[in-house]
């Protein structure tokens, strides 16, 4: 019984001088007598910014080679006479792996073609075949091609007709 009176005791005690300390400790930070007005602010106006169009160009990406086990062939030409641009593929080693092949064309007056050889309702087959008309200048060809799940930029040129 004695121990347990004693143990009130002792946490009464810290209380007490737990209590005291916060006291102390609040009476002895100095105080400013002077009270500060808080000050009115005056709007200033934001100034204006003039803005300029700006033409974004993206980044070209970089002809990227296939890993090994994913290598296809892909056959891309300019047929005489008719200027036709054809991109032939051929299979290869990552044949099971392709899912899309698809063939942007920028023809010699700005007109941008694309066509894709997964028609969406089966994969791309060894024979297959895209054309795009194409014209007698410059012709800047980009082929893509969707390979386990990723997308690869495999060629980028600029086909001209050679009458040799």
């Amino acid at each position: 019984m004695k121990a347990l009176s004693m143990q009130k005791s002792l946490v009464i005690l810290v209380f007490f001088g737990v209590v005291i300390c916060a006291l102390l400790s609040g009476c002895t930070s100095p105080t400013g007598t002077e009270i500060i007005p808080p000050g009115t602010t005056v709007p200033t106006p934001l100034p204006t910014l003039q803005t300029t169009a700006v033409t974004v160009i993206p980044t070209p990406l970089p002809v990227e080679t296939l890993p090994a086990e994913q290598a296809v062939d892909l056959v891309l030409s300019k047929q005489r006479p008719d200027s036709s641009i054809h991109l032939l593929y051929n299979g290869g080693k990552g044949e099971v792996y392709v899912q899309n092949i698809m063939m942007k064309v920028t023809l010699s007056n700005g007109q941008v073609i694309q066509q894709y050889m997964n028609d969406g309702n089966r994969k791309p087959r060894r024979g297959d075949e895209l054309v795009i008309e194409g014209t007698r200048s410059a012709d800047f060809v980009q082929v893509y091609l969707t390979s386990a799940g990723r997308t690869y930029k495999v060629k980028e040129e600029s086909l001209i007709l050679s009458y040799l």
